[in-house]
């Protein structure tokens, strides 16, 4: 089986900055894509960014210029910096990795259980 572990969502004030991190373990053979998304109340959830094993990465239009995604290998971990936050990117934020066991050939997608991020105007 393979947990991921979101830390660091809270308050703060727009303009303020945060910073996620994603822990992933179990029985991991390797790690594909990892990445971030969201879901505000009433919304989809949707995705604000992620990365390759390689380092290649693709963020949503409106966390552009703002949000930084990374990850180290060695440890299994994603990061996600936030900067310039404003009120609307208030959402749960979930943890995700595209992850090969060392049970089975193929990768499966799983899931972190969410961190708030908060945002007040």
């Amino acid at each position: 089986q393979v947990q991921l572990v979101e830390s660091g969502g809270g308050l703060v004030q727009a303009g303020g900055s945060l910073r996620l991190s994603c822990v992933a373990s179990g029985s991991i053979a390797s790690i594909n894509a990892m990445g971030w998304y969201r879901q505000a109340p009433g919304k989809q959830r949707e995705l604000v960014a992620a990365i390759t094993s390689g380092g290649g990465t693709n963020y949503a239009d409106s966390v552009k210029g703002r949000f930084t995604i990374s990850r180290d290998n060695a440890k299994n971990t994603v990061l996600l910096q936030m900067n310039s936050l404003k009120p609307e990117d208030t959402a749960v934020y979930y943890c995700n990795a595209d992850v090969r066991t060392y049970y089975r050939y193929r990768s499966d997608v799983y899931w972190g259980q969410g961190t708030q991020v908060t945002v007040s105007s």
